[in-house]
């Protein structure tokens, strides 16, 4: 009998992607592993990262060592307010390995082609640290990335913040997914800026794309983290917290499912 081929669908969600790495460790202490890996925006961070080998805990060690607010820097000419230049100078030190085909197990970032208006999935051969770059590009807030082939790229969250399509293409008979998303906001506070009022309505457009996606998991993840925004970088330890919380959570169906 063939062994099932297990698939990871890591999903976007900004600062909320440190929870990410709190499932992750849950899963690496149970000896959960992963034959496929498919991760859009925060997702493909973490997604490339564990697909280059590396452990949770190097992960978030890696995520430790960032200083955000240096990762980032004025775009010119203006087709967002940042660049992500200097998110990809970090990543290309920080990752074992730069090259989507040199990687231990297979991965597919996902990224949203502005021109044709279809989404790009970044997989099996090609730029890493660009795959990553172009699918964490939040449009308007950061410039887009132009990759080899010509296209103009940005967040694959704009089709796919969930890439459970991708992974199951990708050959998984058994998908686990964590959706940063599905879970919404309750924020504290009103919004006080056009970038608050973005993000918040921004997250109630993808939550309803994510409910509906999830039904095609075999099973989902989903960390407690309504009451945090996907920009609140200094609560990282929360986040990763919340993430081991929901593994531990559903651990045992977990297993049941990949063992």
């Amino acid at each position: 009998m063939s062994k099932k081929k297990i698939g990871l669908a890591l999903s976007g969600g900004g600062a909320r992607g440190f929870a990410h790495v709190g499932v992750l460790k849950v899963l690496e202490q149970h000896g959960v592993k992963f034959d496929m890996i498919a991760g859009t925006s925060a997702g493909s961070f973490v997604g490339g990262a564990l697909a280059a080998g590396m452990s949770a805990a190097e992960i978030e060690a890696m995520a430790r060592k960032v200083r955000w607010l240096n990762t980032l820097r004025p775009s010119f000419p203006l087709r967002g307010l940042l660049s992500t230049a200097p998110m990809g100078k970090f990543l290309a030190g920080g990752l074992p390995f730069t090259r989507i085909e040199d990687l231990p197990t297979p991965f597919a970032a996902v990224a949203y082609d502005l021109v044709s208006g279809e989404e790009v999935v970044l997989q099996g051969n090609g730029d890493l640290v660009q795959a990553i770059r172009a699918s964490c590009t939040v449009p308007g807030i950061f410039s887009p990335i132009k990759d080899a082939a010509g296209r103009i790229l940005v967040d694959g969250g704009v089709t796919s913040v969930l890439p459970l399509d991708v992974i199951r293409k990708m050959g998984a008979d058994v998908i686990i997914a964590v959706d940063l998303i599905a879970c919404g906001g309750v924020f504290r506070h009103k919004p006080r800026n056009v970038l608050s009022i973005t993000v918040r309505s921004a997250l109630a457009l993808i939550r309803t794309a994510s409910g509906s996606q999830a039904t095609k998991a075999d099973l989902v993840i989903e960390p407690a983290i309504a009451h945090l925004r996907p920009d609140q970088i200094g609560k990282l330890d929360e986040f990763i917290a919340l993430g081991e919380s929901a593994a531990r959570s559903r651990i045992d169906e977990i297993l049941a499912l990949t063992q």
